[in-house]
C-alpha cells in the first residue's frame, strides 16, 4: 500500500479534513446516543444511533486509505 505513493497522503488531506469534520459530528452523536440509552435502555434506536456514530468516527481512516489506493503507481 505504501510502496510508490509518496504524495498520496498530501493529496488526500482535503478528503481527510472533510472526514475529520464528520468524525467530530460522530463523537457528538455518540455521546448523545449513549446518554439517551442510559436514560431509556428500552429504546433500541439509541443503540443504533451510537453504532452509526462509531462508524462516523472511523470514517477518516477509511477515506485516507481509499484515496491512497486510488492513486496509480
Amino acid at each position: 500500500m505504501w510502496d510508490c505513493r509518496p504524495l498520496g497522503f498530501l493529496l488526500g488531506l482535503p478528503f481527510a479534513l472533510v472526514a475529520l469534520v464528520l468524525s467530530v459530528i460522530g463523537v457528538v452523536v455518540w455521546v448523545l446516543g449513549t446518554i439517551l440509552s442510559c436514560l431509556c435502555p428500552c429504546c433500541i434506536c439509541c443503540a443504533v444511533l451510537a453504532n452509526f456514530a462509531v462508524d462516523l468516527v472511523k470514517f477518516p481512516v477509511k477515506i485516507i486509505r481509499w484515496f491512497i489506493d486510488q492513486i496509480p503507481c
